[in-house]
Parts: structure tokens; sequence; C-alpha cells
């Protein structure tokens, strides 16, 4: 799909951006992982419920300790989502201090100087400066 057909040159550049910070979201939320999560735990415990031996259940203190493992686990999920939209809104807040304010950003091997005109809210916030949206994480130096 051609998207510079039926973009202003402003909103290519935004869309661009926000889809690779997307992406990296989506890149760092979901990679592979050796631990085993809530949903796994969760299919552990019924498995092991639907093969036990009916001469031999599990006892009441085993079943109610692996259920006292799943609440924690289940917290703590809870409190690492929490974490990351809070660690997003710091992230957001502080990108939107520097409106209005010079700013120095690393754009690969050159350094670009200029007014930051636009604050794109987010977990990866966006700076426009010079008339093109960079992440918030690049900007090394501000000045009023």
């Amino acid at each position: 799909m051609d998207l510079n057909a039926t973009m202003k040159g402003a909103e290519l550049a935004r869309t661009r951006v926000e889809a690779d910070a997307f992406n990296k979201a989506l890149l760092s939320g979901k990679s592979a992982s050796k631990d085993l999560g809530k949903d796994d735990f969760l299919k552990i415990l019924i498995t092991q419920l639907q093969h036990q031996d009916p001469t031999a259940p599990l006892e009441d203190k085993e079943f109610i300790a692996q259920m006292a493992q799943f609440s924690s686990l289940e917290q703590m999920t809870n409190m690492s989502q929490g974490f990351q939209r809070l660690s997003g809104l710091l992230a957001s807040s502080e990108a939107a201090q520097v409106l209005g304010k010079q700013v120095d950003l690393r754009d690969g091997d050159n350094l670009v100087t200029g007014i930051v005109t636009e604050v794109v809210r987010g977990d990866f916030p966006l700076v426009g400066v010079n008339g093109k949206l960079y992440e918030f994480a690049q900007v090394e130096t501000v000045r009023n």
C-alpha cells in the first residue's frame, strides 16, 4: 500500500514512528520466554486435577498451597502491568515538559538541534523537532 499518495509528509512520518513504537512494544512485551506464566500454571493445575489418582486425591494442604501460589502469581502480573502503565505515564509527562524548549537529540550519527513543537504521548512518547518526530529517548540535552 502506498501511504505517500494519501498522507502529508508530517502525517506519514508520525504514522511510521507510531508503527515502529508499536512494533517495539510488541516485541519487548511478547518475546519468547522460558518462564511460566499464570495461564501455564493454571493449565498445569487443571491437568493435575484431571489426572489424579482417585484412590489418593490431592491433599487439601497441597491444593490450598497451589491456589495461594496461583493467587500470588496473578497479583504479581497485575502489579507488573500497573508499573508498565505508570512508566508510560511518567515518560509522557516528562516529554510534555520539553514542549517549547530547545533540545539536542541523537538521530543515528547526527546531532539534531531544534525547538520541540509537538509531543505525542504514549508508552514511547515522541517529540517533534524541525518538522520531524523523534523518540523522546533520543533527547540528550534540554535548554530553555
